[in-house]
């Protein structure tokens, strides 16, 4: 099979020729890539990121300044950074206290600029090889970026009303792009990841009771949106604990989930048992057995994911491998995937 196929199969509960695999890397070395070969050989599914930001004509430097670049994002923010820093520092959001939300007009989701990262030749090679899916935001985080996350979260606990109007208009924005994305890129087969981090280690962000009066309705707008579009599959990424969510968000349409996170409680056996026609994709623990190992109890957890895989419905992966993981410890995971994981020849 080649990686697409593979991928699909599981996704479709089919058993693939091997377990197939979804991980990134925050710093693949020289030293790995001579060990394992190079980064997008170790993954069966790829994702492609839209430019999903609401204010992309506002986006622009204002100033350097005493060690610190002063900018406007695409989210409407003013935000400082130091030059070699990964995160930002937000100063102000761009719908404030007072703000009516009806008044908040959003850049096209047509622009073509939104959609040229890559090329259409690119494109069509990457999903000749691989699973390719499109990837946007959810209406927590993104709506947590233009309102800002401390007052959106007084919002969903003080004004709920107020809340799901805000995360209902950044959810349709975010849909088009989705929409557009599914289109574009031709991806009706695969389909769209939502990305929307809701939990902590012990729990989500707010209630189950806040969740679906405020941001329930946005979920079912986007999925049933993608899947009006053509996505076969629609998943949603969501690190912490949201087990308290889940009914509602199947019941909303998602078809898989990642990234599993165990330090957050989230056991695939436990998830799969309680929902077995739910796509599961992660589940390799990288904060703990990953870093800590020993290599046994690495070889261990693969086997029991790959046991559950065994008949489709589960991409193996440990969403993100940081630098924290020694390249031994991931050896043993890679080298359980490819001999344990060989269902042709097992």
């Amino acid at each position: 099979m080649t990686s697409r196929k593979r991928t699909l199969a599981a996704c479709a509960f089919l058993r693939p020729d091997r377990i197939p695999r979804f991980d990134n890397f925050q710093d693949y070395t020289k030293e790995w890539e001579a060990r394992f070969g190079p980064a997008e050989s170790l993954s069966d599914l790829e994702i492609i990121v839209p430019d999903e930001t609401p204010f992309l004509s506002r986006a622009r430097r204002i100033r350097e300044e005493a060690g610190w670049i002063y900018e406007v994002d695409g989210w409407g923010r003013t935000v400082r950074r130091r030059p070699d820093a990964f995160f930002v520092e937000v100063l102000q959001a761009p719908i404030p206290v007072g703000a009516d939300p009806d008044s908040v007009r959003f850049d096209s989701p047509g622009l073509d600029v939104r959609y040229a990262a890559k090329s259409r030749e690119e494109i069509e090679r990457i999903k000749r090889q691989r699973a390719l899916f499109a990837k946007t935001g959810g209406p927590f985080l993104r709506t947590s970026f233009v309102r800002g996350e401390t007052q959106f979260l007084l919002d969903i606990a003080g004004d709920p009303p107020l809340a799901a109007a805000l995360a209902g208009k950044v959810a349709d924005q975010l849909a088009a792009v989705g929409v557009e994305a599914v289109r574009r890129y031709g991806l009706q087969e695969t389909g769209v990841w939502i990305y929307d981090d809701m939990g902590y280690n012990d729990g989500p962000m707010f209630s189950p009771k806040s969740f679906e009066r405020v941001l329930l309705p946005a979920f079912r707008r986007m999925i049933a949106a993608y899947k009006r579009a053509g996505a076969r599959y629609v998943f949603l990424h969501s690190d912490g604990d949201i087990r308290p969510l889940l009914d509602m968000l199947v019941d909303a349409g998602i078809d898989g989930l990642n990234p599993l996170e165990r330090r957050a409680n989230m056991d695939p056996s436990e998830i799969r048992k309680r929902y077995p026609r739910l796509i599961l994709a992660g589940g390799m623990d990288n904060s703990d057995a990953l870093i800590r190992g020993p290599t046994e109890r690495i070889r261990a957890q693969t086997r029991e994911l790959i046991d559950l895989g065994r008949d489709g419905g589960l991409v193996i992966g440990a969403h993100s491998i940081s630098p924290e993981v020694p390249i031994e410890h991931f050896a043993a995971y890679h080298d359980t995937c490819l001999k344990y994981g060989d269902f042709a020849t097992r």
